[in-house]
């Protein structure tokens, strides 16, 4: 199966998106670097994993984008202390993420049914 077809990945990928967008104008460099790419990080390794060809392989890239979900939600969570990130956006996007994550979970556990 091709990653297009995951919903999974398509969430991850709009969210990225959004957040590329939301903070376009931002003057942080660092911090939109940071959060941007801990954002692409997770569609990123969702497409890697899904051209693997062993199961193992699969469930490695599918854990570093669990762990980039981690990685967005704590810079979610510093930018809206730094008044960075609107408070509602920022709760909804950390909402999103724990969806994503459980599915990405759910994607593992068919993957690791298979090994």
């Amino acid at each position: 199966m091709r990653c297009e077809n995951l919903d999974v990945w398509k969430k991850s990928c709009r969210l990225s998106v959004e957040i590329y967008t939301y903070f376009k104008s931002n003057k942080d460099y660092s911090f939109k670097d940071q959060i941007t790419r801990s954002s692409l990080s997770v569609p990123s390794n969702i497409a890697e994993g899904m051209e693997k060809n062993y199961q193992k392989e699969k469930l490695r890239f599918f854990e570093i984008s669990k762990g980039s979900i981690a990685e967005f939600i704590t810079q979610i969570y510093i930018g809206i202390e730094i008044e960075y990130i609107d408070k509602n956006i920022g709760l909804d996007w950390i909402k999103r993420l724990n969806e994503i994550s459980k599915m990405i979970t759910g994607l593992s556990k068919y993957h690791k049914d298979k090994i």
